[in-house]
């Protein structure tokens, strides 16, 4: 099958599920919701086995979830000012793509930490039951970007979609125009990476590898820790085969660099939380054993300063 086609020829789907009046509901609203609704759930799930009431997800998501929205927008935003600084009407316009996963998880975490202080539970617990939600959310999410025909790699050939088995629609709406794309080709419609579902496939095995690692011998706050590594790593090769990265310099990726990062403050973390003590509770202590720990640990304190 020839590579090129006229631009009628395969058309791209639509990126409005439906209309409301005169309010157009995109698919990437309500895919990134149902992304949400299932974490939520599956938290609730989860949380109902340490002894955390199903109240507390609600709250913690009524929360982080503007908050974690607003993050993810600002970090886009930011390495993309040059162009939002020309056009401010649409830094809202959410609806059109444009929401970075490092800034949400920085806006999420900052919650958290507010969250767990004031519901007196451990930021560590708190975070741990929560991160397959997050790696799910974020699988399921990806397809938001799928609709919005954004988050793809380089140009690559119909046949090269085709050796790896992917569904006719898939295939379909990798047909993007690139106005750049190099190589000595001339602007037009291509065949694009469809980096979107490498990422949503490596979450959704990260979810089952998190939900399997839980059940080992790991420290309180240590399936936090490894969600980070194991989102990072994928993240940090995929993010290689993009064509619309967030660059901190001509060369720097900033999910690239964000990931390792993320990645050596991880396992550094975790190291030290052993090595230090500070991570006698294993993932499975309820919340209320915890909660008398902690209390006999601070009386031992106290009566070793009266001493």
């Amino acid at each position: 099958m020839s590579e090129h086609f006229a631009a009628e020829a395969i058309q791209p789907l639509d990126p409005v599920a439906f209309q409301l009046g005169p309010l157009s509901v995109h698919w990437y609203g309500v895919i990134i919701g149902f992304g949400a609704l299932l974490g939520l759930l599956w938290a609730i799930k989860e949380g109902k086995r340490h002894g955390i009431v199903p109240d507390t997800f609600l709250d913690l998501m009524v929360y982080g979830l503007p908050v974690a929205v607003i993050g993810a927008r600002t970090y886009y935003v930011i390495f993309q000012w040059d162009y939002y600084r020309e056009n401010p009407a649409d830094i809202i316009a959410i609806w059109k793509g444009g929401l970075a996963i490092h800034g949400a998880l920085i806006g999420a975490v900052l919650v958290a930490i507010w969250f767990s202080r004031k519901r007196n539970i451990s930021f560590w617990k708190l975070m741990d039951i929560v991160a397959p939600s997050f790696i799910l959310g974020q699988a399921i999410g990806r397809w938001g970007n799928f609709m919005n025909q954004e988050a793809h790699g380089g140009v690559v050939s119909r046949e090269f979609l085709e050796s790896l088995y992917l569904p006719e629609f898939i295939i379909n709406q990798m047909y993007i125009y690139n106005p750049a794309p190099g190589g000595g080709l001339d602007p037009g419609f291509y065949y694009h990476h469809p980096t979107f579902l490498y990422e949503s496939l490596w979450n959704l095995l990260g979810f089952v590898v998190l939900i399997g690692i839980r059940r080992l011998n790991i420290r309180q706050g240590e399936l936090f820790l490894s969600y980070l590594i194991w989102y990072s790593t994928g993240r940090f090769f995929i993010e290689g085969l993009r064509t619309d990265s967030l660059m901190l310099t001509e060369f720097l990726r900033a999910a690239q660099v964000m990931s390792i990062t993320l990645i050596i403050v991880a396992v550094a973390v975790m190291i030290l939380r052993r090595q230090l003590g500070w991570a006698k509770n294993s993932y499975w202590t309820p919340v209320a054993a915890q909660t008398v720990q902690e209390k006999k640990g601070s009386k031992r304190k106290g009566k070793r300063k009266k001493r």
